[in-house]
Order: C-alpha cells, then structure tokens, then sequence
C-alpha cells in the first residue's frame, strides 16, 4: 500500500508540472519585429515545440516569419531574421463572404474549407462542374463595409489551389473539426 501511495505521489507530480513558456499577447502582422508586450507568460503541459520563457531574449528583436494569431503558443520556427509569407507553395485568397456564408466568430488562424455556395436559380442544367472544396487557413477577416455585405475573408491556401478557391461562386466557409482535417 505504501508503494502505491509513493507511486501515486509521483505519476501526480510529473503530470501536473507545468512550463513556462510565451504565448502571443496580440496579433502581430508578418513582418513585423516582436517586441516585448506582444508576449505574455503561461504555464504549460509541454516540452516541445514552444519558446520556454527562459529564451524570450532569443525571440524578441527578431521578425515574424508569418501572421502570430493572439492567444497562440510561439514556436521557434515562427520568428526569424526575414519574413516569408506567403511561404513558398503557398498563396493568400480573398473572398467576399456574402452573410450567412460563414460563422460569425471565424477567425484568424483557423484551419477552414471553402466551397461554393448555393447555386443561383439559372444554374440548373449548367453542364459545367462545380470547383471543388478547398482547405486553407484563415489569415483575416475583414468586417462588411456595409450593413447586409460581404466580409472579406483572407485563406492561405496551396498555391495550386488558389485559382480554384478564387473561383468559387458565392463562397462558404465553414470551420473544419480538429479531428480529421478533411474537407467535406
């Protein structure tokens, strides 16, 4: 019994350490050089692939190398002494996201499908095929301009997408399950 109270005691304490690494305190653009209050410190659950709070000076001074959403845990791999965004493979599409066509709390930094949305009432019969759904991640989201427009919602995709996401007619996004990734 007292080994399996020491035991106990042990599993416990190794799974409850926590880290203390940065995380981002708000949006910064790529591009742009971090600096101090765009980090803040939390603690973790983890060992690998985020800037442990003892390397901050490594990190500040240095260049986003992509958008840092708010919030995010920073990986090494993110700041730089260049920003390269797109990164090569990749290009950003803009499309005007009628309401409706997207959930209202979309944000930057999700990993999304784009599809086309409902055909309009002269479409029937159309012979030409629709363009397929396309994966990407959400680089912004601009607010309509006017009541009852369209949002201008910004996704990276792979750039030999690109031309079939900017084709879409009357597009939807919809937010994909952090499960699976698949379009559907």
């Amino acid at each position: 019994m007292v080994v399996s109270a020491v035991g106990f005691t042990l599993v416990a304490q190794a799974v409850g350490e926590r880290d203390q690494v940065l995380v981002l305190a708000r949006d910064v653009p790529a591009g742009r050089v971090l600096k101090p209050t765009d980090l803040r410190v939390v603690g973790v659950a983890a060992e690998t692939g985020v800037v442990p709070l003892a390397d901050r000076g490594t990190v500040l001074g240095r260049r986003a190398r992509v958008p840092l959403v708010a919030g995010s845990l920073l990986a090494p791999g993110q700041v730089g002494t260049s920003a390269v965004f797109p990164p090569k493979g990749f290009s950003q599409v803009a499309l005007a996201v009628e309401p409706g066509g997207a959930p209202p709390e979309l944000a930057r930094g999700e990993r999304v499908a784009v599809l086309s949305g409902p055909a309009g009432a002269g479409a029937v019969g159309d012979e030409e095929k629709e363009p397929s759904a396309v994966a990407g991640t959400v680089t912004g989201v601009r607010e309509p301009e006017s009541a009852g427009g369209p949002r201008v919602v910004t996704v990276l995709v792979e750039t030999g997408a690109a031309r079939r996401a900017a084709q879409l007619e009357h597009p939807r996004v919809v937010v994909l399950p952090a499960q699976g990734r698949e379009a559907p």
